[in-house]
């Protein structure tokens, strides 16, 4: 059985934005000229790199597919990293006392851009899910024609308030330093760009669950039917994979974040000044990453035979 999550059985990176990325098929023999690219802040626009064509309706999910997406994801969450630790920790922009109502400005800000994400259509693709979903307004961009490949009553599996806990109370005192410069905008805004990043990340495990169970349906059935959860994880859990993403990860950080001179006299001592420590990259994939991954995968299996 084979993982996704390392680059010689699988990878850890950013879905597309189609999931027909994630699906190999023939393509159609015409398809209507492009619509305008939908505008990125320049944080997510530094952080994904030049905009990709859209793939072919597709016909199957496959692991290739997965794999590929994957593997982006870990750059755009190194890279997310980054830009958020040239803020300090502004630690008063998530006090639930700021705006007075019970409600932190970072709980305010996201609410907001969640609303807007709703309304130009971001929620229709499965890649993406709301923090917040409870009364987000209609979509005003028609339904796409895509197909869907997760399984529907899996599809909902949402952690996301796990994340917003781990991030904010465990992963963002590990890289910002203390202090409070008011740039309060600009700090959300990275974290909410950290945010998504890690939930695209997290949820891709609804893809990987899925390759797996279409892989080896004779392996998960009877654990689903006992609805034996140890078991499962056991199951998809690969030890040396999990150390092999982790030294990755921890080796982007290190290149990512060095200081680029000019100046050869210089360059061993800038290198040692990195914007993000490979360390807490490193944890961050194998503290909470990579388990809540498996957990999102867990849940999505016990709900694939409904």
């Amino acid at each position: 059985m084979r993982s996704c999550e390392t680059g010689e059985d699988g990878d850890a990176c950013r879905l597309p934005v189609s999931t027909g990325a994630l699906v190999r098929g023939p393509a159609p023999a015409t398809r209507a000229p492009p619509a305008p690219p939908a505008m990125a802040s320049p944080s997510e626009a530094a952080a994904e790199g030049p905009p990709r064509p859209l793939a072919a309706p597709a016909r199957s999910l496959t692991l290739d597919g997965v794999r590929d997406a994957l593997v982006r994801q870990e750059d755009t969450i190194v890279f997310c990293l980054i830009e958020r630790a040239r803020f300090p920790r502004n630690a008063a922009a998530y006090e639930p006392s700021f705006s007075g109502h019970g409600t932190s400005l970072a709980e305010f800000f996201v609410r907001r851009s969640e609303e807007t994400d709703a309304e130009v259509g971001r929620y229709q693709s499965l890649e993406e899910l709301p923090i917040f979903p409870g009364s987000l307004p209609t979509s005003l961009v028609p339904a796409s024609s895509l197909p869907q490949v997760l399984h529907p009553k899996s599809a909902s599996v949402n952690v996301n308030k796990d994340i917003w806990e781990m991030y904010f109370h465990k992963l963002l005192p590990l890289f910002t330093v203390k202090g409070d410069d008011g740039n309060y905008g600009a700090t959300l805004e990275s974290d909410l760009a950290c945010l998504q990043a890690l939930s695209r990340r997290i949820h891709c495990g609804r893809y990987v669950a899925e390759v797996k169970f279409r892989d080896a349906p004779q392996d998960y059935t009877p654990l689903i039917l006992a609805k034996d959860r140890d078991a499962l994880m056991k199951l998809l859990t690969f030890e040396a994979v999990e150390e092999s993403v982790k030294k990755r990860v921890a080796k982007k950080a290190m290149v990512f974040g060095q200081n680029v001179t000019l100046d050869d006299k210089n360059s061993e001592e800038d290198n040692t000044k990195r914007k993000i420590d490979p360390k807490v990259v490193s944890r961050l994939y194998g503290d909470w990453v990579m388990p809540l991954t498996k957990l999102v995968e867990v849940e999505y299996l016990l709900q694939r035979l409904s």
